[in-house]
């Protein structure tokens, strides 16, 4: 006996990588033939599930391999509570136009400003876009780094770094960086100018840089690179982790 035309459709549609189609064909089409739809209307409605569906896997692949420690979006964000924060910039920033442009962001303020969470939502929302996106914190990145080069893989990681559209460097200064740490990191900075976006977000602000960097004439050039095309969000204010926690413990407990 031959193979019925169902089995033969469903290895069809395996083979084609078109698992919505697998899994709505035949609903949609009991659908269909009961409003009366022809087949062109049926097959639109079909692809179209297919193309919506896979947009959403490649959404959920790309924030995958950016590998953020939460996924945030922007409008989770308080804005109301960060007023130095140029919201109108902000969101400007989350239409991605400045990656396409290959331009930089610099998030500077305070800790618990909530500089992170910005730089998430602005990472998801590149993703959404379509665009690669990394996200590493300095101090993570420079330890891959110098692992790289002691097991003699730094230009591959080089080469990967290089081809994000956006790379998110989170927490540049909380920790100080060797000589070495630094001219690695640097070396990141200078093979992205001009060729990708790059997004930092620092406690610090530029004239302490070189507390972390270690000498003035690395951290000008290192300047002079990333804020050549920059946009740069001012996040000073009171820690709203900080005001979130007093709001707790402030607010009645529930009866039992």
């Amino acid at each position: 006996m031959t193979d019925t035309p169902q089995v033969l459709l469903a290895h069809h549609l395996k083979t084609l990588k078109l698992p919505t189609f697998l899994r709505e064909y035949d609903k949609l089409a009991r659908q269909c033939a009961a409003e009366g739809v022809d087949h062109v209307r049926y097959l639109v409605r079909l692809t179209e599930l297919e193309l919506i569906d896979r947009e959403r896997r490649m959404v959920e692949r790309r924030i995958r391999q950016a590998r953020f420690p939460a996924v945030k979006s922007l409008d989770s964000f308080d804005f109301k509570a960060i007023a130095s924060l140029n919201k109108m910039l902000v969101l400007e920033l989350a239409r991605c136009e400045y990656v396409e442009r290959r331009e930089n962001v610099i998030a500077l303020g305070n800790s618990g400003t909530g500089k992170t969470h910005v730089a998430l939502g602005l990472g998801l929302a590149a993703c959404q876009k379509g665009l690669s996106v990394g996200f590493i914190t300095a101090a993570a990145l420079v330890h891959e780094l110098m692992e790289a080069r002691d097991e003699k893989r730094l230009l591959r990681l080089q080469n990967q770094l290089a081809k994000y559209h956006l790379l998110i460097i989170d927490e540049l200064g909380f920790v100080p960086l060797s000589k070495t740490g630094a001219e690695l990191l640097f070396e990141v900075f200078s093979q992205r100018y001009e060729r990708g976006s790059t997004l930092v977000t620092s406690n610090l602000p530029f004239d302490e840089w070189t507390e972390v960097f270690g000498s003035e004439r690395l951290t000008g050039a290192l300047l002079d690179r990333l804020t050549h095309h920059v946009h740069i969000l001012e996040m000073n204010g009171d820690s709203y982790r900080l005001n979130q926690s007093r709001k707790q413990r402030k607010s009645p407990k529930p009866p039992a």
